[in-house]
């Protein structure tokens, strides 16, 4: 049985800014959500509310979106970036950072492994090999090569829309899958990954800061107080410096981790699990141990030799009590209606047909009792097919990624506070659809199309939605 402890209200969740909300036209677009309670199929899509309206084709036959929506392809693997380099293809993770003058930093990962280099930022070719071996970097393979992982900044001019330039800012990961972006102005950069020697001569796992304000390479500090296992992303409560992760496994853990000092990860702090009261299997494989809309209890624990040599950081914490998560994902925090904050999750092979599921942990603030909410869990891939990275949307919607690599097709899809699920893009590239994260003012929505790397840029008339419309 679950716990008995109040469910959070579902009407005030994933609300950001809708105090004063002025309906515009185009918002007014979504006044027949709550009415438009039939499910519609439409194109090999299920929507349970109608959203932006249907998808129109792409003439160029890439990114299907509503009418009046449009997409620029800001950047694309394998081109000559500002530094020389070559833009790194395995588009993931991505955030959004506003600079100091007003520009926009785009912080964007590379999910490459040792021998990848083809792929990274010198193609393989000698010369830029040789370029790449001067700048600060992590680790190398056993060969002195530059391990072809890290991050790349693209700097946006919000004005214009116009990419003007990118360069490489961190060199020498593996596999850097999502990651988050901070308070403070940086980006957290996650290793998917336990590699180590004698692939390479150093371990990895680990979380790196990049500042969004970084003009090169910066010098890579693993931040290995929070912990060494198959990160996926992150999110920083402004509130309390508390960062939330993620692990990508179908055995993972949630954890957050509780910094020394609020702002400065690399001065240490404690890493803990999410352990769900009364116990129970969040992920539904066996039988439904969660049902949808359902709110349990959590408490943490804290977790010892996270460094992990041994790649046994879940395990020795499932046995002490830690939930499982099938493969933890997404994870993107957002303000609550009446204070606090609200954190979603994604885990992308959970629930009872293994297609994915949305977890929504509202934290209990200093006195404790935090909550986990199961939010959405598809039954039908035609509604939603392995949700992997998330954003909260400036008007209140769920933005997801979808990452059902082969045969099929991979949409964004919207999620409504009411967890509605509707669809907002179609990608016609056989590849997932990674690192959704909005500009500041909500205009633009940036993501990337895995590989061949493409990072879009997504304009439109996007609204923000009253309660009433919902």
């Amino acid at each position: 049985m679950s716990s008995q402890v109040p469910s959070p209200d579902r009407s005030r969740s994933v609300h950001l800014s809708r105090r004063g909300v002025i309906l515009s036209s185009a918002a007014l677009a979504f006044s027949g959500l709550s009415a438009w309670s039939a499910r519609a199929a439409e194109g090999g899509v299920i929507n349970e509310v109608r959203g932006y309206g249907s998808l129109r084709p792409d003439p160029a036959g890439v990114l299907d979106l509503p009418e009046g929506f449009s997409y620029r392809v800001l950047s694309s693997a394998g081109e000559t970036m500002d530094d020389g380099f070559l833009a790194p293809d395995h588009f993931d993770g991505m955030g959004c950072l506003e600079l100091p003058d007003g520009r926009l930093a785009l912080m964007r990962n590379h999910e490459l492994d040792p021998d990848e280099s083809r792929l990274g930022p010198s193609g393989g070719r000698p010369e830029l090999e040789a370029r790449l071996s001067g700048v600060p970097a992590f680790d190398r393979r056993p060969d002195g090569r530059v391990l072809p992982g890290g991050v790349t900044t693209l700097i946006v001019n919000p004005k214009t829309g116009e990419m003007e330039r990118q360069y490489l800012s961190l060199a020498g990961t593996l596999v850097n899958c999502a990651g988050g972006v901070t308070p403070w102005g940086a980006w957290l950069t996650c290793e998917e990954t336990m590699i180590s020697a004698p692939r390479t001569l150093s371990s990895h796992g680990w979380i790196f800061e990049v500042p969004a304000t970084a003009e090169g390479p910066v010098t890579p500090v693993p931040l290995v107080a929070m912990g060494r296992f198959r990160h996926e992303a992150a999110a920083v409560d402004p509130g309390t410096g508390v960062v939330y992760l993620t692990e990508d496994r179908d055995d993972g853990l949630l954890y957050r981790f509780l910094p020394r000092t609020p702002g400065r990860l690399a001065e240490g702090g404690r890493l803990q699990a999410l352990v769900l009261e009364g116990g129970a299997d969040s992920r539904n494989w066996r039988r439904a141990d969660m049902a949808v809309g359902e709110t349990r209890a959590v408490r943490w624990i804290d977790l010892d030799g996270v460094e992990a040599p041994a790649d046994d950081l879940r395990i020795r914490g499932h046995a002490a009590g830690a939930a499982l998560f099938a493969r933890g994902e997404g994870i993107h925090l957002a303000p609550r209606a009446g204070g606090g904050s609200e954190i979603f999750i994604a885990c992308t092979s959970g629930g009872s047909r293994r297609l994915g599921q949305i977890f929504r942990l509202v934290p209990g603030g200093a006195e404790g009792g935090d909550v986990i909410q199961l939010f959405v869990e598809p039954t039908d891939p035609r509604i939603m097919d392995y949700g992997d990275n998330l954003v909260v949307a400036p008007w209140g919607h769920l933005v997801v990624c979808e990452d059902r690599v082969g045969l099929r097709t991979n949409h964004l899809r919207g999620v409504t506070p009411e967890g509605r699920v509707y669809t907002l893009a179609r990608l016609h590239m056989r590849t997932e659809l990674a690192g959704a994260c909005f500009s500041p003012d909500g205009r633009t929505l940036f993501v990337n199309a895995y590989s061949p790397g493409r990072t879009f840029a997504i304009s439109g008339p996007w609204a923000e939605v009253s309660d009433a419309a919902t």
